[in-house]
C-alpha cells in the first residue's frame, strides 16, 4: 500500500471519530479540499501523522477545536463581489419592503462580513428595525469574532470600494468607528443580527425565511450534502421568498430549479415561485 493510501485511511477514519464524538461531519467535503486543509492543519499542529494526532484529537476538546479552526473556510469580505450586492438592493428588496417584517438567513457566515454588508444595505432602504437576521456557522470560535464586530482597520480601503461599486448610499465610514489599528462596527448594525451555531451538514432547517443566503460554502462538498442544503433552504423558505447562491454555484440541472425563477442568472439570486 502507497503511503497516499494510507493517508487517505488515516483521514477516513479520523473523520470518522470527529462524527462520532464531537457530531461534527466533514465525510462529505469534497476529497481534494477537505485532504489539503487537514495537510495543512497536521503540519503546524506538531503530529506527524493523523494516526498521531487521532487519540489526543478524540479526547482532547482543545486540539479538536484547532482542528476545526485549521479546515473550516473563512474567507469572506464586506460587500465581497459588489455586483451581487447592487443586484439585492435593486431587485430583492423592493419585495421584501412590501413586508412589514422579514426574517433572513445567512449560511454560513463566517466572521460576518457579508452579514454586516446585508445589514448596511437594508438599514439604507429603510429597513432598520424590520427584519431579523440569522447568522449562522459550524465554527463557533469565528461566530464569536463575527458577534464582536471589529475588523483590521486596513481593510477599510478595500470594504470602501466595495461598498460604493455596490450603489452604497452614504459614506462608508459612518459605519464604523477607527481606534488604533481596529475599526469597530456601528451598534446598529448588529442589533438585528442573531449569531448562532449551525451545521450544514446535520442540523434543521430555518424556518418562515423570506431570503437565504450561502454564497460559496458549498463549492467545498461532495454532491450528496449540496443536495442536503438544498433541500434545507428550499423547505426553509417561504413561496416568494429569495436564495441566493455563490457565483459557481446554480440550481441549473436540479429538480427543485423547477420552483425557482432566477432573477439575475450570473449573480445566482432565484426567487421561490408560488403554488
Amino acid at each position: 500500500m502507497q503511503l497516499d493510501d494510507v493517508e487517505d485511511v488515516e483521514i477516513r477514519l479520523l473523520l470518522e471519530g470527529v462524527q462520532r464524538i464531537y457530531g461534527y461531519d466533514f465525510r462529505d467535503y469534497a476529497d481534494a479540499s477537505i485532504k489539503r486543509r487537514l495537510n495543512h492543519w497536521l503540519a503546524e499542529s506538531g503530529f506527524d501523522t493523523f494516526s498521531q494526532a487521532q487519540s489526543r484529537l478524540l479526547r482532547e476538546r482543545s486540539v479538536f477545536e484547532s482542528l476545526l479552526r485549521g479546515i473550516t473556510v473563512n474567507v469572506t469580505e464586506m460587500f465581497r463581489d459588489p455586483a451581487f450586492f447592487r443586484a439585492v438592493r435593486e431587485q430583492v428588496v423592493p419585495f421584501l419592503k412590501t413586508y412589514p417584517f422579514v426574517k433572513i438567513w445567512h449560511a454560513g457566515c463566517a466572521t460576518g462580513e457579508e452579514a454586516y454588508s446585508m445589514a448596511i444595505l437594508l438599514n439604507e432602504e429603510g429597513m432598520a428595525g424590520r427584519y431579523r437576521m440569522y447568522a449562522t456557522d459550524i465554527n463557533e470560535t469565528v461566530l464569536q469574532k463575527a458577534s464582536e464586530g471589529v475588523m483590521p482597520i486596513t481593510e477599510m480601503q478595500r470594504f470602501t470600494r466595495n461598498y460604493q461599486k455596490a450603489g452604497g448610499r452614504a459614506s462608508f465610514a459612518d459605519y464604523y468607528t477607527a481606534r488604533y489599528d481596529r475599526a469597530i462596527l456601528s451598534a446598529a448594525l448588529k442589533k438585528d443580527i442573531v449569531f448562532a451555531p449551525h451545521n450544514l451538514a446535520v442540523d434543521g432547517e430555518f424556518g418562515e425565511m423570506n431570503l437565504v443566503l450561502c454564497r460559496n460554502v458549498m463549492i467545498y462538498f461532495k454532491p450528496a450534502l449540496k443536495e442536503r442544503c438544498l433541500r434545507l433552504f428550499d423547505s426553509s423558505l417561504l413561496p416568494g421568498g429569495f436564495l441566493c447562491l455563490g457565483l459557481k454555484e446554480s440550481l441549473e440541472r436540479r429538480k427543485m430549479g423547477e420552483r425557482y425563477e432566477e432573477l439575475a442568472a450570473p449573480l445566482r439570486i432565484y426567487r421561490k415561485r408560488y403554488g
